[in-house]
């Protein structure tokens, strides 16, 4: 059986959407600044990445107010923990082939 290139999702191989759903993958939530610092993005970039996640319902979006403050929270939706957990065993598949090669 081989794996075709096209079975990998491209929505979370891009690398900093990988980063942002690996990220969200161990941990039930965080805010838009604790992964903006940890994964080293620009906050456009952060911002554009995790919309995307969102558009493909990978993963939700809160803002709230803590106070005055504004707050951005992101989480992994069930539908995006599956397709994470896809993702890995397409690529566990893909090194598997190789080693047989």
């Amino acid at each position: 059986m081989s794996i075709q290139p096209d079975k990998i999702d491209a929505v979370i191989h891009e690398r900093a959407r990988l980063a942002i759903v690996s990220a969200l993958s161990v941990a039930p939530e965080l805010s838009f600044n604790e992964l903006r610092t940890t994964l080293a993005l620009s906050d456009g970039n952060l911002s554009a990445h995790s919309r995307t996640l969102e558009d493909a319902g990978y993963i939700e979006i809160r803002k709230l107010f803590a106070g005055r403050r504004p707050r951005t929270t992101m989480r992994l939706t069930r539908k995006g923990r599956a397709a994470f957990r896809s993702y890995l065993d397409t690529l566990r598949k893909i090194v598997e082939q190789g080693g047989k090669a």
